[in-house]
């Protein structure tokens, strides 16, 4: 009796679990293992048995049970004691939290798995690990399925493809340590198991054997309780025979119950203390429908079971179907309380179902309008990964639904990547084409950042610049070598030319230098009275200015002051405005006679052309313009304002074909220099000849 108190203590106190990992051990506990065969056990000796086999209580129970639609409630117990049985560390497996392995990422679950191996038993730990191998394995397939659609679109090949996965190394490693110590722990079990089995074979043959035997019944019980002893120490069997063998132990005790009628003090007396601990057992198994804790409750009614089964032995006949079916109706009720929980998980299971069918359909809108830009994809793979955390964080759906609905969650997954893939694979086409056009420019740049032909070159170089603005991304891992090479090549370039530029600054400033100093002389400058030797005087003040060339362009203001003093004094001498433009014109012909440069003549030529025909243009427009006034009074300040507009352009006009005139003047003069030199040396050569 205190054996079987501390046994009872044992559950309660080994049953104390969180609230968070009864619900899953109570799943757990719904996965049947395989039901072992029923085998006839024979008898070897049925010679000397009574002719008329008393009806045993293993009978009787089996008995009330068929009364019952079904042993459900009993298989359960039976198996998970049968499980128990062979060592009892296994009994820890129903107080190791089962959690919830399918919202863990790869990375978590190995390490659950490397915690489970390290802590806890082997033989304790078999349906985590399975549990935990499971999901690891269809998240790591999804993952590698992933990876391998990635590199596939990429433009590899499918039979090239290699993934090295750390998570899949570390979990590879644990889980082939945890086989390892798992082999090793039932290569020893077996034999201890197989050892184990035969003692208690050999008890049951002679338990057989004690009503053969001729000798005092008070020896003889002595001998019976000395087997019941052994029984109980001959250690775990095979779950494979640990509900046969019970039985066949039991019929053949009950069998020597019978053959004690020759005693019947001494069976009386252990039917009653047997009927005793039965009802206790009763009692403990009727109370237990009042236990909130179901799982708790389930453990304690198995140790029942376990005592009654092993610990205690039968009671008189007429005892045995009623206590048998109490105990019976006791297990049946608890087990239909359980029924009635999983039914409820089973709509909490429904419901999860309805949340990951929403969550696959959100990620199916995605996948049905992936972005077409770079930046709108990357918002959609947050969203996407949002997603699966949530799907996973969902709980657990309906058995039979579970495959067909992980199989659609992977499958709309996969269809945003592929079409996520499909465009970066597009966009590396595009990126490859890119790079081949940065490359072009590139060279281009490379091979003009010598030249010292500045006023070409530079607005090319400028032009390759705007150019690779304009040009889109290129694949990473040559951005910044060729964007490098580029910069270096325009830097090398512009450095140069604004190093060129600083040396013609100083000669520039020292031309400003000389012309400030020209220009403070103008201003000193006074009218002489002789009209023709100021003109002179005033020329000599053009040439030393045009001689001194180009000045900063913040500075040109002084050419304006110049021109103003100048006109100033023309027009003291009585010279207009285009007299005046046309002296200072001449001025700058006379230079350009002396230069002799053809070149820097045509030029001139092109652009007096140029304006005759801008300011022709002009006074066509104006003219134009004049027709919408040809019934208004030249009173009309409008009017008046076209007239005075198109006074100045014709008196421009004629400015500008007077240096149009003095140009060819001078080109013309230049041609007969050249036709007479041309003359003189063919007369010398001639003339040579004759000598």
């Amino acid at each position: 009796m205190q054996e079987n108190d501390r046994k009872l203590q044992q559950a309660e106190g080994g049953t104390e679990e969180t609230s968070e990992n009864k619900k899953a051990n109570l799943e757990e506990t719904t996965k049947a293992e395989p039901k072992v065969a029923e085998e006839t056990v024979s008898e070897t000796d049925g010679s000397k048995e009574p002719k008329e086999e008393t009806v045993s209580e293993t009978k009787s129970e089996k008995k009330t049970a068929e009364k019952d639609d079904s042993n459900e409630h009993l298989d359960e117990i039976d198996e998970s004691n049968a499980e128990d049985a062979e060592d009892s560390e296994n009994e820890k497996r129903h107080t190791i939290p089962m959690l919830d392995y399918h919202s863990m990422s790869m990375e978590n679950l190995v390490g659950e798995l490397q915690r489970l191996v390290k802590n806890e038993k082997v033989q304790a730990i078999n349906k985590h690990v399975s549990a935990i191998k499971h999901e690891f394995d269809q998240k790591f397939q999804e993952f590698l399925d992933e990876k391998k659609e990635e590199f596939v679109s990429k433009g590899g090949n499918e039979i090239d493809f290699r993934y090295n996965s750390v998570a899949k190394r570390q979990f590879n490693e644990v889980y082939s340590d945890f086989r390892e110590k798992r082999d090793q722990y039932y290569k020893q079990l077996d034999q201890s198991l197989k050892t184990n089995l035969q003692k208690r074979l050999d008890i049951i043959e002679e338990l057989k054997g004690l009503i053969d035997i001729e000798e005092d019944i008070n020896t003889t019980y002595n001998n019976f309780k000395d087997l019941q002893s052994r029984w109980k120490n001959a250690g775990p069997i095979p779950r494979a025979s640990y509900n046969d063998v019970w039985r066949t132990y039991h019929h053949h005790m009950e069998i020597f119950y019978d053959f004690l009628h020759l005693n019947r003090e001494l069976r009386d007396l252990d039917f009653k203390h047997n009927l005793e601990e039965k009802q206790k057992l009763v009692e403990r198994a009727e109370a237990l429908v009042d236990e909130p804790d179901l799982n708790k409750a389930f453990r304690e009614l198995q140790t029942l079971h376990k005592i009654w089964k092993e610990d205690i032995g039968p009671v008189a006949k007429e005892h045995r179907e009623e206590i048998w079916e109490k105990f019976s109706n006791a297990t049946k009720a608890m087990h239909q309380r359980r029924q009635e929980h999983f039914q409820e998980l089973e709509k909490s299971y429904e419901k999860n179902l309805e949340k990951k069918q929403g969550i696959i359909g959100n990620i199916a809108k995605i996948a049905e309008n992936v972005a077409d830009n770079h930046r709108g994809i990357q918002q959609q793979i947050k969203e996407v990964e949002a997603l699966r955390e949530a799907f996973f964080k969902a709980g657990r759906v309906p058995q039979k639904v579970n495959e067909d609905t992980w199989s659609h969650f992977k499958e709309t997954v996969r269809k945003f990547n592929r079409t996520k893939n499909a465009f970066y694979k597009n966009q590396k086409k595009e990126q490859q084409q890119n790079l081949e056009k940065k490359k072009e420019l590139l060279e281009l740049a490379v091979s003009l950042k010598d030249s010292d032909d500045w006023s070409e070159v530079t607005p090319q170089m400028k032009r390759i610049q705007r150019d690779w603005k304009k040009i889109g991304h290129v694949p990473r891992k040559y951005s910044d070598k060729i964007w490098k090479e580029f910069k270096d090549a325009c830097n090398h370039y512009f450095d140069r030319l604004h190093a060129e530029k600083n040396e013609a600054h100083k000669e520039e400033f020292e031309n400003f230098k000389k012309k400030s100093e020209c220009l403070d002389r103008l201003k000193e400058f006074q009218l002489s009275g002789d009209k023709k030797k100021d003109i002179e005087d005033i020329k000599a003040f053009l040439a030393e200015w045009k001689k001194y060339g180009r000045i900063p362009y913040n500075k040109k203001h002084i050419n304006s002051k110049f021109n103003k003093i100048v006109d100033a004094l023309f027009k003291k001498l009585g010279i207009g405005r285009q007299q005046s433009e046309l002296l200072k014109y001449g001025n700058k012909v006379q230079e350009l006679a002396k230069t002799e440069d053809n070149y820097a003549i045509g030029n001139e030529r092109v652009f007096v052309k140029r304006k005759i025909d801008d300011v022709k243009s002009e006074i066509r427009q104006l003219e134009n313009n004049l027709q919408f006034f040809s019934d208004d009074s030249e009173d009309n300040p409008l009017v008046k304002e076209v007239i005075n507009k198109l006074d100045k352009q014709k008196e421009a006009l004629q400015t500008w074909k007077e240096k149009m005139k003095k140009l060819n003047i001078l080109e013309h003069k230049l041609n007969k220099e050249t036709e007479d030199d041309e003359e003189n040396g063919n007369e010398e050569e001639n003339g040579n000849e004759e000598e």
